[in-house]
């Protein structure tokens, strides 16, 4: 091969794949129903929170930010594909998800955020 890479792991010869230890000793949990991206040309900002109130009454939904995660675009684009694998998995083994809500109303409509 011309460019001196293995033809199937895409490494050089010799070259060793590093073993990846996560260490969650100071990870934090939270839960999210809600999710939201915006923008620019340095970042994307990946928001995540919490709507509990499905029947509002004045036409008006709020969602309490949890997490305000801010991802280079390569780590945006990494956690595409990775979310994209995911699903896959659980569709094969779950059935398809649809974007509807629970009772068939269909998804809480979220306001769309301005790119920067």
């Amino acid at each position: 091969m011309a460019s001196g890479q293995d033809s199937k792991s895409g490494k050089a010869p010799g070259q060793v794949q590093p073993m990846v230890r996560w260490d969650d000793s100071h990870a934090h949990v939270s839960y999210a129903n809600v999710c939201n991206v915006a923008c620019t040309r340095e970042e994307m900002t990946l928001l995540l929170g919490v709507q509990q109130n499905w029947h509002p009454t004045r036409g008006e939904l709020t969602v309490r930010l949890e997490n305000r995660v801010m991802l280079s675009p390569w780590a945006a684009k990494r956690l595409a594909v990775l979310l994209s694998n995911a699903v896959g998995q659980y569709e094969a083994r779950f059935g398809e998800l649809t974007l509807e809500a629970p009772g068939g109303e269909g998804a809480p409509k979220t306001p769309r955020r301005a790119a920067s």
